[in-house]
C-alpha cells in the first residue's frame, strides 16, 4: 500500500475533472471502478475508485482517491493504492502501487 496525501489550492471541479482525465488516458487499463459525491453544509468530498493492470507486479491493483474542501478552505486530497502484491503472507513488490501514485502526483 502506497498513500499520499496534501492540501491544494485552486477550483474543486477543474481538480477532480484533471485527475479523472489523467488517471484514465495515463494507461491503457485503467478504469474508474465507482465514484461518489455528497456535500451537507458547505463541506465537499468527491471519491473515485481507479484500477489498472501492473505490468511490474503481473496483476490489477487499485486507487482510492478522496477530495475534501470545507467551505473556501483548502482542498484536502488523500490517495491510497492497493493490490499490488504478489506474495501471500508478507507485502513484496510494490512497484506497481508506487506507480499508480507517481501518475497522480504528476497530475497535481
Amino acid at each position: 500500500m502506497a498513500k499520499l496525501e496534501k492540501a491544494l489550492g485552486g477550483d474543486f471541479d477543474a481538480l477532480l475533472a484533471r485527475i479523472e482525465q489523467g488517471i484514465l488516458e495515463g494507461s491503457v487499463s485503467a478504469s474508474l471502478e465507482a465514484s461518489s459525491d455528497f456535500s451537507e453544509a458547505g463541506a465537499r468530498c468527491s471519491v473515485r475508485v481507479f484500477e489498472r493492470f501492473s505490468y511490474a507486479g503481473g496483476n490489477r491493483l487499485s486507487m482510492n482517491v478522496t477530495l475534501f474542501q470545507s467551505g473556501e478552505g483548502p482542498i484536502h486530497l488523500s490517495a491510497i493504492t492497493a493490490g499490488g502484491s504478489q506474495a501471500l503472507f508478507v507485502k513484496i513488490n510494490t512497484w506497481g502501487e508506487e506507480a499508480f501514485l507517481d501518475k497522480l502526483r504528476e497530475l497535481l
